[in-house]
């Protein structure tokens, strides 16, 4: 299953939305600075999930 999310940086403000087939796997690597495109914004709390 797809899971469409949206997270915000807590110190910056960024929103970032994208697709996922394991959400908790996703936003480990977003806050770890995996992502080059989210990498400058970290850490993010999750704003929403479909």
């Amino acid at each position: 299953m797809i899971i469409v999310y949206a997270i915000k940086s807590t110190f910056r403000n960024y929103i970032y939305v994208g697709m996922t087939d394991n959400l908790e796997r996703r936003l480990r690597q977003h806050n770890n600075g995996e992502n080059r495109s989210t990498k400058a914004y970290k850490p993010f709390t999750l704003l929403y999930t479909e």
